[in-house]
């Protein structure tokens, strides 16, 4: 995985508000990771058949190591993308 330089002007495109850009990235991230614990959850569950709790973290050694993509690399691909969407609290 290389380093790629952020668009900065796409992104201000596509929100008009940097800051609201930014705040729409960072919940798809949090989604993302989510969604990656609970898969990783569900399929260790899956494997081992024993009733555990899900808080225990399982340190993985060198050789089972599985690089992945970034979820803000991700959520930042998906954004400019147009995958993301969001939407503005009603302040009233």
């Amino acid at each position: 995985m290389g380093l790629k330089t952020i668009p900065f002007r796409e992104i201000e495109d596509r929100a008009g508000n940097m800051y609201e850009a930014v705040a729409a990235m960072s919940g798809q991230a949090r989604f993302e990771l989510q969604e990656r614990i609970v898969n990783r959850a569900i399929m260790d569950h899956q494997e081992d058949e024993e009733l555990d709790v899900f808080d225990e973290v399982e340190e993985t050694s060198p050789e089972t190591y599985e690089e992945k993509e970034k979820v803000t690399t991700m959520a930042i691909e998906k954004f400019l993308n147009g995958e993301v969407n969001w939407r503005k609290p009603d302040l009233e």
